[in-house]
């Protein structure tokens, strides 16, 4: 029997290679393993923190009301009761007094907003509640008159300096605003340069300077984005600073590179002979770019500009810099007015030094990812219900 080093096919090193990529295999299992790991680490650690967020404590108090109460609400609770009720609860009680006129000389019970440090001590957080107000608090809960509902101001109220009264309202609608301005800016600009530069230009120096220069804007730093959006839209057109509408420019022309790239690319994936077919039926180019090319790569195109709006939903950097951090307490009427979004709500609660917006912080980090991950998913959606293949 011909022994192997007299056999030609046979490759002296072939176990030494084999052992490497064996271990280059599990190097790169590993690494999967501990991104996948640390995202659920980081998923863990947000909802861990950030779902206590979503309840609260209320106090059933029962009050007369009067002249008195009306015009000076914190002097008809006890003393002890009243540092243990929200402040921003009682500032508007005269609002809902006002309201509600048929409860004018009537005892009335109320539910009424217990304040950040009650909420921290009842969920075994830090807190600055006396040994007095603990007893208290105690007292109140053994009777049922300190409970934890279901926070809905988080979702009906803007931001607050004061902790237990502060949410995502207003954020949500200046997000909402500002993604209106981007996408109705990016989306046709970015669509429209992507089908001349494929479809229509003629492939010289020119052009193809022109598309160096986008795919090189589509790795600048967002905050550059933000310089320019501050000095072009505020600085020289002067659009209100703070508002959706300067915003929405500034993420449009963040976006505008994603889009026009996606875009170019899902219009070179139509197969060339259904244009060749178009020709030949003597259609013109735009006819044939218009009724057949388009409407083939719109599915790409669809998906590429999805992902494009979701990335521009979470960026801060350039919000930042026209003035989108601002306190803004109330939601705006119109793309014109001052707004903030969610992710720089999110970074004004990270810096605040009180306890309780840790987890307001985390509860507004996992509403931004549900929001982002279900633009995705819309994203994979459509690409799979829509996509053909040649």
């Amino acid at each position: 029997m011909e022994s192997n080093s007299n056999n030609p096919f046979i490759i002296p090193q072939i176990n030494q290679r084999n052992r490497r990529g064996e271990r280059f295999k599990i190097l790169a299992a590993s690494a999967l393993f501990v991104s996948i790991a640390f995202l659920l680490f980081f998923l863990y650690d947000m909802v861990r923190q950030g779902y206590p967020a979503f309840k609260q404590a209320y106090i059933k108090v029962e009050m007369p009301i009067s002249q008195e109460a009306a015009e000076n609400p914190y002097g008809v609770l006890e003393k002890q009761l009243s540092r243990l009720v929200s402040r921003a609860w009682l500032r508007d009680l005269p609002n809902q007094i006002r309201a509600n006129p048929e409860w004018m000389d009537k005892t009335h019970t109320f539910w009424a907003l217990a304040s950040a440090e009650v909420d921290q001590y009842l969920k075994g957080h830090h807190h600055r509640l006396s040994d007095t107000q603990i007893e208290m608090v105690t007292h109140l809960k053994n009777e049922g008159k300190l409970e934890m509902k279901w926070n809905s101001i988080f979702f009906t109220t803007g931001d607050s300096k004061i902790p237990e009264n502060s949410g995502l309202y207003s954020a949500v609608i200046g997000t909402i605003l500002t993604m209106l301005v981007t996408m109705a800016i990016s989306v046709p600009i970015g669509v429209m340069t992507a089908i001349y530069l494929e479809e229509f230009a003629p492939d010289n120096r020119v052009t193809q300077i022109i598309e160096v220069n986008i795919n090189n804007l589509a790795a600048i730093p967002s905050i550059l984005f933000g310089l320019l959006g501050l000095a072009i839209f505020i600085n020289f057109f002067g659009a209100p600073r703070s508002s959706p509408l300067a915003g929405g420019m500034t993420l449009a022309l963040m976006s505008l590179p994603i889009i026009i790239v996606s875009s170019k690319a899902a219009l070179k994936a139509v197969p060339a002979s259904i244009r060749q077919a178009g020709f030949a039926l003597g259609l013109t180019k735009w006819q044939i770019v218009k009724d057949h090319v388009l409407p083939l790569a719109t599915p790409g195109i669809l998906t590429g500009s999805i992902i494009s709006l979701a990335q521009a939903m979470g960026e801060t950097a350039p919000l930042i810099i026209v003035g989108m951090i601002a306190f803004i307490p109330d939601a705006p009427d119109s793309i014109f007015h001052a707004a903030t979004v969610m992710p720089a709500q999110i970074f004004t609660w990270s810096g605040m030094p009180e306890r309780a917006y840790v987890e307001r912080t985390a509860a507004g980090i996992l509403v931004l990812l549900s929001v982002l991950l279900s633009l995705n998913a819309v994203a994979i959606y459509f690409r799979k219900k829509f996509e053909r293949k040649w």
